[in-house]
């Protein structure tokens, strides 16, 4: 187990190195997207409380969550939303390293819900 997190943690710093594909939540539209998932990555009770439409949810603080990320084509874009945008980033670059073509949305669903 403890293996597991010291290998998502350098995996983690070593694409936060790289360029995240982001775009502002408050930008995103899922009208017109083909092939794609949108993926909250924040706990169950807060999915619970509120999420975008169509939204999967797999908790970033989950042992497992690359696991679960098996259910998710690597074919579709992924794009990533968190509460406030730091859970999504660092998601998203673990992603990334993982082959996903993962986004970044940026300012995450607290964002969404202000506009």
């Amino acid at each position: 187990m403890k293996n597991i997190w010291i290998t998502l943690f350098i995996v983690t710093l070593a694409a936060g190195c790289g360029n995240i594909n982001s775009l502002p939540i408050t930008d995103f539209s899922q009208e017109g997207l083909e092939d794609y998932t949108l993926l909250d990555v924040r706990t169950p009770e807060e999915f619970a409380a509120g999420h975008l439409k169509n939204a999967v949810n797999i908790n970033w603080y989950d042992t497992d969550f690359v696991d679960q990320l098996k259910v998710v084509p690597k074919e579709h874009t992924l794009y990533v939303y968190c509460a406030k945008g730091v859970r999504s980033a660092k998601a998203t670059s673990l992603l990334d390293s993982l082959g996903y073509k993962a986004i970044d949305l940026k300012g995450g669903f607290d964002a969404f819900q202000s506009q």
